[in-house]
């Protein structure tokens, strides 16, 4: 089964030895960062450091300033490299090992831009702001996306990407010192506290036969037994409903999986058109249409053809995958349905169970393999993936 491993160029910059050591795990690919949001990283084998901190996210190679010049939304620019061009340089380094690399593009999440530029991000039903969502329904927020993938994905030595956040972002957020777990939220609260109320939303709201105002007020009514306390935990679609309405939970859905679609065709459109012919796209993606965030929820049938396949969070018990991967079955030889599997421990990976873990996606339709990732995880968790990669052949 293909397999890629994911990597930040920081992995490799600096530090000649890594290519070599990627490969030796029985990888093909690298899925390399070339867009990606703020984060703190280890880089536990590198020469000269052990830590590195993105302060927010940017574009890790030279942004074209032809394309950017008088436009209010714009790339940031990496400044925690010593490197004019890191992807550039970490993805030639990986190529002369003999790997294949594709750009890791991250879209629709940058908390920069939405303090920034306050008007683009997503505002709650109370008014409150997400400054790390941009609002896809915005049309400055979509020629803004749109470019940027095109821009970054398509990068020298690149022969295919992989686009995360290419949708909805939500309430759910790794944030800096978060004190959000007191009030523990299901799949409903979470819908629920991700819809958009921003002007472009309300009309768009509208436009589905509702009233923004009266929406407003009853996903605050709906959420007020979650702030109590005596919230439902149920998951899934039906918990939506059940606590908005069944009516009101299907119109917001329709608005957002129509604005999400969209962003999607032209997102993917604009990749293949500034590519060479064969350049693989694939989103990362949720079978769930309702799910916000890193994998995107999306139609399986829809996405397949738009894009040529997905990758698919993957890590966890059976049911995750069977979840995941089940609507996916049987859509198509030619698709690559990919399963994403954590192999750092202290992330709630397993690498011991991986050579198990593979199986299982595969007799469920997966056809490619990705692994969450290798310059974060310990020389012993790469031990373990090397080894249940050289036995799975």
């Amino acid at each position: 089964m293909r397999t890629s491993a994911f990597l930040y160029p920081w992995d490799v910059v600096g530090d000649p030895d890594a290519p070599a050591r990627i490969a030796d795990l029985g990888v093909q690919q690298v899925t390399l960062a070339a867009a990606y949001h703020s984060t703190r990283a280890l880089t536990p084998r590198h020469p000269g450091r052990r830590i590195v901190t993105a302060e927010y996210a940017a574009v890790l190679y030279p942004p074209d300033e032809g394309r950017w010049t008088g436009r209010e939304l714009r790339p940031y620019r990496q400044a925690w490299m010593p490197s004019d061009d890191p992807f550039a340089e970490a993805a030639e380094a990986l190529a002369g090992a003999g790997l294949d690399v594709h750009s890791w593009v991250v879209l629709a999440h940058s908390s920069r831009l939405g303090a920034d530029h306050p008007d683009t991000s997503v505002v709650n039903a109370y008014g409150d702001r997400y400054p790390w969502a941009p609002c896809i329904a915005r049309p400055e927020v979509r020629a803004y996306l749109v470019d940027l993938a095109a821009e970054a994905a398509v990068r020298d030595g690149a022969r295919g990407t992989e686009l995360e956040s290419c949708g909805w972002y939500g309430f759910a957020h790794l944030h800096a010192h978060d004190k959000v777990a007191g009030v523990g939220l299901g799949d409903a609260a979470q819908y629920l506290m991700s819809l958009c109320f921003c002007a472009v939303c309300r009309a768009g709201y509208a436009g589905q036969g509702l009233d923004p105002e009266e929406l407003g007020a009853a996903v605050r009514r709906a959420l007020a037994p979650v702030w109590s306390g005596s919230g439902s935990p149920d998951a899934g679609w039906d918990a939506v409903g059940k606590l908005l309405g069944a009516d009101l939970a299907e119109a917001t859905l329709r608005w957002r999986t129509e604005v999400a679609r969209s962003l999607q065709e032209a997102v993917t459109g604009a990749v293949r058109a500034a590519a060479a012919p064969g350049f693989q796209v694939l989103l990362h993606a949720d079978p769930a249409p309702y799910r916000c965030g890193a994998n995107v929820g999306v139609d399986p049938g829809h996405i397949l053809s738009v894009a040529d396949g997905v990758v698919l969070p993957c890590t966890g018990a059976d049911a995750v995958r069977e979840a995941v991967l089940g609507p996916f079955a049987g859509r198509g030889s030619d698709a690559v349905v990919a399963a994403n599997l954590t192999v750092v421990r202290g992330m709630g990976g397993s690498p011991d169970t991986l050579e198990r873990d593979v199986a299982h996606a595969a007799s469920l339709g997966a056809n490619q393999l990705r692994l969450y990732h290798a310059g974060l995880a310990s020389d012993p968790d790469l031990a373990k993936v090397a080894g249940a990669l050289s036995r799975l052949g």
